[in-house]
């Protein structure tokens, strides 16, 4: 699959190079859409996950991310935040959670779409 904003190494779980791979194309295609329209760069924090990375970040035990249609896109800014949620809910994106330094984003048809939730700060 051919991106263009993206490589498909950028969601490799840091345990398991080229686990990426394992990454939702519909996902995938969404989020490349989701960048074009945003017109700022997207880092990606966190995309597929193994189980044994997920529970050193101590994820959920049904983290979207281990099925590879989630990812955490670094956000420090409330124009980019804007940008990115917009662009996100624009090409079809029903799932985000916000914290104040990354955007979780998932289409994981197993879980109640149209919601969005934040994270608490720890250490506040």
């Amino acid at each position: 699959m051919k991106l263009q904003h993206f490589h498909i190494s950028e969601f490799d779980s840091p345990d398991e190079p080229g686990s990426g791979a394992g990454m939702s194309r519909k996902f995938l295609k969404m989020l490349d859409e989701a960048r074009e329209l945003a017109g700022v760069p997207f880092k990606i924090n966190s995309g597929f996950r193994t189980p044994a990375h997920n529970r050193a970040v101590k994820g959920s035990e049904r983290s979207s991310h281990m099925i590879g249609c989630a990812c955490d896109i670094s956000c420090h800014t409330s124009a980019k935040r804007y940008r990115i949620l917009a662009s996100l809910i624009a090409v079809g994106f029903t799932r985000v959670g916000i914290h104040d330094s990354f955007i979780h984003v998932d289409n994981d048809a197993t879980k109640t779409p149209g919601v969005a939730w934040t994270y608490a700060a720890k250490n506040r």
